[in-house]
């Protein structure tokens, strides 16, 4: 199967991630006296990591269902803008854009934003990417929650895989679009290469990396403004609110 050919290999470094973070997770479970399955269901069901990584404390605290709610919700509200970033790319996928919206993930979300489908089944390759990162999410917590007792190394910073795999895929799109822009110089003369001003060379380079800028420099601003527990909400509004302002530059970027 072509599609599937061509999203594995783009799943690696989220393979790497997930299997290592659902290790983690089911070690967290199970040695905070939870069953063997309860971190392979929740890893299924729930499937979104940051807030699984803390449903292990509500689980663990006294009952107060509208505090876990307020949390559920302000952990997971960066998927709204997810959904509304990908409106156009599942729109057609029929039923399976259920699938898709329930699986997308932060990583999934990046991949499949940037993955280029072209000459595939659209709906069956970004649906094989959704379940393959699923799938490596509910194995890890598998094998963590089965082995977990037996590990006896010190897990300490295991959760800077995602932080890894997080600047692994800033570092492929940066270089994408800046092959991007090299092949855009390609298709101009040389002459006219050499005629045009340091500024508008410029302009050309912030155009093409314009969405990574603004990912970086909204999150810096709101982290330093509302602190490391508090700023991704913030950064994910002011994110939203930048891109669209200069969508215009990056679509026109892109249609050149």
């Amino acid at each position: 199967m072509k599609e599937f050919k061509k999203a594995f290999p783009i799943t690696i470094p989220v393979m790497a991630g997930y299997i290592f973070l659902g290790i983690t997770y089911g070690i967290l479970m199970v040695t905070n006296g939870f069953p063997i399955w309860l971190p392979i269901l929740t890893a299924a069901v729930i499937y979104t990591g940051s807030m699984e990584f803390l449903m292990v404390e509500i689980l663990s605290s006294s009952f107060a269902p509208l505090s876990a709610f307020l949390t559920a919700f302000m952990v997971g509200a960066r998927h709204l803008f997810y959904g509304l970033s990908m409106l156009k790319k599942y729109n057609g996928c029929g039923r399976s854009k259920f699938y898709l919206i329930y699986t997308c993930s932060d990583e999934t979300f990046a991949l499949n934003y940037n993955a280029d489908p072209t000459g595939l089944n659209i709906t069956r390759f970004y649906t094989i990417i959704s379940l393959l990162d699923q799938i490596y999410w509910i194995v890890g917590a598998l094998i963590g929650s089965i082995f977990g007792t037996l590990i006896t190394f010190n897990t300490k910073g295991l959760d800077f895989v995602m932080t890894a795999m997080f600047l692994s895929i800033f570092a492929d799109q940066w270089l994408k679009d800046k092959k991007a822009r090299k092949s855009e110089e390609a298709l101009l003369e040389e002459d006219e290469k050499e005629s045009l001003p340091r500024r508008t060379i410029l302009l050309l380079w912030l155009r093409h990396h314009l969405p990574e800028i603004v990912g970086l420099l909204a999150s810096l601003v709101c982290l330093l403004i509302f602190g490391s527990s508090k700023f991704i909400i913030p950064s994910m509004i002011l994110m939203l609110t930048l891109l669209t302002v200069f969508c215009p530059i990056i679509e026109g970027g892109k249609k050149r």
